[in-house]
């Protein structure tokens, strides 16, 4: 897509975020450098792991950051912001540094999925588009990645955009649903834009435009003889559909020398029919037809026709992915971890809350990964303040930050930094992966969880641990700021 066609996502932002900005200009924070995270505190569906998402799109809007002409009159008319501030955002451009984890990483709670350093009111502008794109994002993508992981290396594609919650959903969400495991999309615009593989056969509109179900069967097999996969349940599954399809299949593929080809189910009973339909097709000669099936399908009903012993090759997911109907909401935050003071010193900062899961985990921080260096399995995740270093010849021991009584002594391993840098000074440091590359790279990486952190009921939990230091840090400031 042209640049220039793209919608101006500026003043995407929460009101506030220009109030403060305008309170900050105006009493001499314009240029204190603040550090934020984003992260998130609890995995959707109760899972063990989430899926991080959206990086390339907020790359885009950091490089195409700018208030217009328009922009800038309208917050002239609410009469809330000062002249000189209305300069500044017309001049406005992003110059801070910006570090997040690769897309298609696994990702935990607590852990900052993008760090944000930059002049107060540049951090502070970006937070509704950075929290929107990349909480949708890992979202979707870690609900197709369920759903993926349920469908036991079966074929899923996305289905979603006519039940998505608008248009953007609809596209975006095709493409974390790709990164998460997804074979392809119905969405056109999908592909054409991302290059998430496109493709589809026919609705049950096609089979009824003709005189008679085997009329509509072969004329699309004449048509499209290489992707000849029909839609069989619009009369009846096994009384006509099966069979039409394989009188299609046998006079119009056969004598071309085409034995691949597929049946979609649509309603009804998915393990009973695919069983039966399954049996049909063998004994007619065409044990390489697949069975694909869509309606209203997740992890769950996966898994279950295969518990019921489904014979099934392809599932087809809408609404249940592209809107992650059991749990529709990321909850990812966007935090001041730290602030600079005049002399450049980094002082971190801290959110008390009640609410134990709500403290903040201060200071500008790296994020390490440890893996077994025998099988690759990752071991736990590691914070640290900035400045340290992890020595892989040395011992650590990790212990629970909720728990600290709960230790282990880690050997034999290998760390590995999680946040790259992205935009250094306001320049774009990284190339995004392309998006295939992205998709094998997440299924590599998950592949490195153990079983245990994987399974979607009661999975084991995985530690994201603190450095003693950034422990320190912590519980310091926690004494200081009780009340």
């Amino acid at each position: 897509m042209n640049t220039a066609e793209k919608l101006n996502m500026t003043m995407l932002c929460d009101f506030y975020e220009l109030t403060m900005g305008n309170g900050y200009f105006r009493n001499g924070y314009k240029d204190r450098i603040t550090y934020f995270d984003v992260f998130f505190r609890k995995v959707p569906d109760q899972g063990g792991f989430a899926i991080a998402a959206g990086l390339e799109q907020l790359i885009d809007y950091i490089e195409n950051l700018h208030f217009s002409e328009e922009d800038i009159a309208y917050l002239r008319s609410r009469n809330l912001f000062c002249e000189e501030f209305l300069d500044y955002l017309r001049d406005f451009r992003f110059t801070g540094d910006i570090y997040a984890i690769p897309e298609g990483t696994p990702v935990f709670p607590r852990e900052p999925l993008v760090v944000v350093r930059a002049p107060s009111i540049e951090a502070q502008l970006i937070e509704t588009f950075t929290l929107l794109t990349i909480n949708h994002q890992s979202l979707i993508a870690t609900k197709a990645n369920r759903i993926c992981r349920a469908a036991n290396g079966r074929t899923v594609l996305e289905f979603g955009s006519r039940r998505a919650q608008g248009a953007d959903a609809a596209i975006i969400g095709a493409r974390a649903a790709y990164i998460g495991g997804c074979a392809g999309t119905a969405c056109t615009i999908s592909d054409q834009l991302y290059g998430v593989p496109a493709g589809g056969t026919m609705a049950h509109a096609w089979v009824q435009m003709f005189d008679t179900e085997y009329e509509a069967f072969k004329t699309y097999c004449e048509t499209y003889p290489t992707n000849a996969t029909l839609l069989v349940d619009t009369y009846n599954t096994l009384k006509s559909g099966v069979p039409n399809a394989i009188r299609a299949f046998n006079e119009v593929l056969r004598p071309m020398g085409i034995s691949k080809c597929g049946i979609r189910l649509d309603s009804g009973d998915m393990a009973y029919l695919s069983q039966k339909a399954r049996k049909m097709l063998d004994e007619a000669g065409w044990p390489e037809c697949q069975i694909s099936v869509s309606n209203s399908l997740d992890e769950r009903l996966i898994q279950n026709l295969f518990l019921q012993g489904a014979q099934i090759d392809m599932f087809g997911v809408g609404e249940r992915m592209i809107t992650a109907k059991s749990e529709p909401v990321f909850g990812g935050v966007y935090k001041l971890t730290a602030v600079e003071n005049e002399q450049g010193e980094i002082i971190p900062k801290i959110k008390c809350s009640e609410n134990v899961e709500k403290i903040t985990i201060p200071h500008f921080k790296k994020v390490y990964r440890l893996y077994n260096k025998d099988n690759g399995k990752a071991i736990a995740d590691y914070m640290t303040v900035y400045d340290e270093v992890v020595d892989e010849n040395e011992p650590m021991m990790l212990f629970d930050p909720y728990a600290t009584w709960k230790t282990k002594n880690v050997c034999n391993y290998q760390a590995r930094e999680l946040l790259v840098p992205v935009f250094l000074k306001g320049k774009k440091v990284y190339e995004s992966p392309a998006l295939k590359d992205i998709q094998t790279y997440c299924k590599q990486q998950v592949d490195t969880l153990w079983d245990e952190i994987k399974r979607f009921d009661n999975p084991q939990t995985y530690y994201v641990d603190l450095s003693q230091k950034l422990w320190d840090i912590q519980q310091e400031l926690l004494r200081k700021n009780r009340n």
